[in-house]
């Protein structure tokens, strides 16, 4: 597969998850090729890739863990060869363990930063490397480092750090034309975030927000893809997309 030499070419990371999925479905629409990033679920990406296709779009599967850094070097390897360059990287993946610190288990707390903060950094090291000039890096991070919520503390810690990460790397690629930012979803409606809670507390987050509703995965792909494309101005920041929550 080839792309013209003025089509821009983005890497979702989690692209089959919720966001990931959306924030892949308006690249195409953007008219970026696009290349679909799974860990686990190589069925759910093949999919998206063959609607894309058949949608007239540009997109092939690429997997690995992120935190696997030979994994990711061979994923931006496959990009490059399929479509000649890599212009926008959003890292979208991610998990998501609830529990009060006083009683977290640490396997699991090693399962986050893992994932979370040691993927991101893996991610963001090739994408600091490969990314052409023009481009974008978009980490993710969550609107509860400000929210501040009991049971979100080895998540927040780990969200935390991804932040800290993304705005000093926004200053070390001074000269090369390339934003860095992160997204700060609020509480929206994806198999992960939904995972585990009540119906009682799910309504009680969408109402907090002064919109009172949850986000879709497409407010926050509209997030990103203004990142990945208009925001030229916008740098070493963090957007949060939460409907006013905070």
């Amino acid at each position: 597969m080839s792309t013209t030499q003025n089509t821009r070419v983005a890497l979702v990371t989690g692209g089959s998850g919720g966001i990931g999925k959306a924030v892949v479905e308006k690249l195409i629409a953007d008219g970026f090729a696009v290349a679909v990033h799974y860990a686990g679920n190589q069925a759910r990406a093949d999919t998206i890739v063959a609607d894309a296709r058949a949608a007239g779009g540009r997109a092939i599967a690429v997997g690995g863990d992120v935190a696997d850094e030979i994994a990711m070097e061979a994923a931006f390897d496959r990009v490059e060869t399929e479509f000649g360059g890599v212009d926008v990287v959003v890292n979208t993946a991610g998990v998501m363990i609830l529990g009060p610190i006083a009683d977290f288990g640490l396997d699991d707390f090693d399962r986050l930063m893992r994932t979370n903060v040691r993927g991101t950094f893996v991610v963001s090291q090739q994408a600091a490397r490969r990314v052409r000039g023009g481009g974008a890096i978009i980490n993710f991070s969550t609107t509860v480092t400000r929210t501040q919520f009991p049971t979100y503390g080895p998540y927040v810690a780990g969200k935390s750090a991804v932040e800290g990460m993304t705005m000093i790397l926004a200053r070390e690629l001074r000269g090369r034309d390339i934003t860095v930012n992160a997204v700060a979803p609020g509480p929206t409606a994806t198999p992960l975030f939904l995972d585990g809670k009540s119906d009682e507390a799910v309504a009680a987050l969408a109402n907090a927000a002064p919109l009172g509703r949850l986000g879709a995965p497409e407010d926050i792909a509209e997030v990103a893809a203004f990142l990945a494309g208009p925001a030229r101005w916008i740098n070493g920041q963090t957007l949060f997309a939460n409907g006013g929550l905070a």
